[in-house]
């Protein structure tokens, strides 16, 4: 049985879906401290997660019948708005595929120092200098899910975690997996150390093969971003790794790198 409080929307214009308006526009230039999740795997994660609050959903008519589950989970005071293909494509600003979409609230006041104090004494945390590609970012996140990091850590460089489509890459491993962004990277790095991290950087001109590599308690892994790679700064202050490769090829893209990284690490950590 359908909720009895789903809220019917036949004008694009209606202000109670405001922030659902022009939504790639909006991914760019913010939305008052709330950010778009889209679909039902992506809505099921936020949900579960309850990292986020939920701020209310919007979806397609046709697909409410099959959300009973899910919106049995939504709290009862959240507004669930409906709409036929036509309004919600015009209210999003193109043709809306999956016909589910939800307002989380972002999280305030959290601090690198905060988020590091509160990490287990044995902890693998995934750290993005210069990483401004959202498919990227999203699969990175998706990946430290899979493999145990407990945290992401992103510099002022690189893109949003909650942006709309980093979120969906993730499959919701960003809405999940605890993180903190902002500050440049070698504040990053001062943190890490002070909180006891071994910082591994990875590099395809890395000092060491990282399947020859045994973590420590607490590890960090740095990624850079694809063709600058890390900054030679920051290369030469911390022990760097690579990944062996087939002769005369040297490198992956980050997210490919970022899984065969993890998963070396989240083995040798679990054996």
């Amino acid at each position: 049985m359908s909720r009895p409080d789903l809220i019917r929307i036949d004008d694009p214009g209606d202000p109670r879906i405001a922030c659902y308006r022009d939504i790639r526009e909006k991914d760019l230039s913010g939305r008052e401290g709330l950010f778009v999740a889209e679909g039902k795997v992506v809505l099921n994660v936020l949900l579960a997660a309850r990292r986020f609050a939920l701020a209310s959903v919007l979806l397609l008519e046709n697909r409410v019948a099959g959300m009973q589950e899910v919106l049995a989970a939504t709290p009862e005071d959240t507004p669930v708005y409906v709409a036929c293909q036509d309004v919600i494509d015009r209210i999003a600003g193109f043709h809306l595929h999956r016909g589910i979409l939800a307002l989380g609230r972002r999280r305030t006041g959290e601090s690198l120092s905060g988020l590091i104090a509160s990490l287990p004494e044995k902890a693998l945390v995934v750290v993005l200098v210069g990483i401004s590609n959202h498919d990227n970012v999203g699969a990175i996140f998706r990946n430290a899910a899979a493999f145990g990091a407990v945290a992401v850590i992103l510099d002022e460089t690189s893109c949003d975690p909650l942006y709309r489509k980093a979120i969906r890459v993730s499959v919701g491993a960003a809405l999940k997996v605890p993180f903190v962004q902002g500050g440049d990277a070698d504040a990053m790095m001062a943190a890490l150390d002070e909180g006891g991290f071994s910082i591994l950087a990875l590099s395809p001109a890395g000092g060491v093969e990282i399947t020859d590599m045994a973590p420590a308690a607490r590890t960090a892994l740095v990624l850079g971003s694809e063709g600058e790679g890390l900054p030679a700064g920051l290369l030469s202050a911390l022990r760097t790794v690579r990944i062996g490769m087939a002769p005369g090829f040297d490198s992956l893209n980050v997210a490919a790198a970022s899984a065969v990284a993890l998963h070396h690490l989240w083995q040798k950590r679990a054996g």
